[in-house]
């Protein structure tokens, strides 16, 4: 069998197990790429996902691909991400996409939309539902040829100097709400802020802002918000699992070779993977941290999240009547959303509600 008919067959998996690659991989070019993060270095689990993927495009090409990882500031500002891949300043940025709302809202369905869909549900869209080709198709208009990135599961509904008590809270709210979510925020009566992770502490600390969410537990405590706003919210309705993405610029992408795009693709699967599993592993520990020393958990009423759900699915009809990129790629999210929550809503939910309700 030739060589190149073998890589085909057997995928970048299959060449490594068998042993070939060493000579498929000298054939190669030395490559230096450089990889600009949204995030600052302290999170290292969303940051860390950067930094995986990098060590393992490394790994998989003998050390001829390597790709340095700069956090945010570094190269650029944490929101010039997709400028920056568009034009070739860098060649892979790493991102949650729906910052770049403005550019266009359709770049927050390749990330989360409130009440979307949860992490496995997301990657199953990319992987098996039309979510990657959809994707794809869209940021092909910005240079962007995309990777996942890694998703950080359901997130925790923000940090408040005083606890929300009903949707009339909401009103005149000034909220650090990541990205698109403050379209939904600003309908039901709040001001949204869009600030960078590594900014919220100052801003909430200065009493700039009210209230802020970043992600969860573990980060959330690493920035240290309970400190100066320690009531503590769930669900966060926006982000049931958001996912985060590699930007690849398209004329750098197309200069690989096959088996360095193949590379590539492992290793953001990789990557993706395991900062799910971070967050999951690390997340309760922070929590059980986090009440024990004063944080007061809530959770939001029923009438909050009914008008978090109202005012979100108007918005989406809205977006579906002017913007023809928002309309074809929801199109077939809400279906896959709809079919994947009738499955969810026996085999999963059914096993969570049971076991979460026993004593351990």
């Amino acid at each position: 069998m030739e060589r190149r008919s073998f890589v085909r067959g057997a995928g970048i998996a299959g060449v490594l197990a068998a042993g070939t690659a060493p000579a498929i991989v000298q054939a190669q070019a030395q490559l230096r790429w450089r990889l600009a993060s949204s995030f600052p270095k302290s999170l290292d689990t969303i940051f860390g996902a950067a930094e995986v993927f990098a060590k393992k495009v490394g790994e998989l090409t003998g050390g001829k691909f390597q790709i340095s990882v700069h956090s945010a500031g570094e190269l650029m500002p944490a929101f010039g991400i997709v400028d920056g891949v568009q034009a070739g300043t860098v060649e892979v940025g790493h991102t949650a996409p729906y910052y770049f709302f403005g550019k266009d809202e359709t770049f927050a369905l390749g990330c989360a939309i409130p009440f979307g869909l949860n992490s496995r549900q997301m990657t199953a869209w990319m992987v098996e539902g039309n979510g990657m080709k959809l994707m794809r198709d869209f940021y092909r208009g910005y240079n962007i040829v995309n990777f996942m990135g890694g998703n950080t599961g359901a997130q925790m509904g923000g940090w408040y100097r005083k606890p929300i008590q009903g949707a009339a809270d909401f009103k005149g709210l000034k909220f650090r709400v990541g990205g698109f979510a403050g379209k939904v925020v600003e309908r039901m009566g709040g001001v949204p802020q869009n600030i960078p992770g590594g900014e919220i502490y100052q801003s909430l600390e200065k009493g700039t802002i009210d209230a802020a969410e970043w992600i969860g537990p573990y980060d959330d405590q690493k920035l240290g918000f309970h400190k100066v706003a320690p009531h503590y919210a769930y669900p966060g309705w926006w982000e049931g699992g958001p996912q985060l993405d590699f930007f690849v610029n398209s004329k750098a992408y197309d200069g690989l070779s096959a088996e360095y795009k193949a590379v590539l693709e492992a290793a953001s699967n990789i990557a993706h993977t395991e900062m799910q599993g971070r967050y999951d592993a690390r997340n309760p520990g922070a929590l059980k941290q986090l009440v024990a020393g004063g944080t007061k958990l809530f959770r939001f009423p029923k009438d909050v999240m009914e008008l978090a759900f109202k005012e979100s699915m108007a918005l989406y009809s809205e977006l579906s009547a002017k913007n023809p990129n928002w309309k074809k790629v929801y199109d077939d999210y809400a279906k896959f959303r709809a079919d994947s929550n009738l499955w969810f809503r026996f085999a999963e939910a059914g096993f969570d509600d049971f076991m979460q309700s026993q004593k351990l």
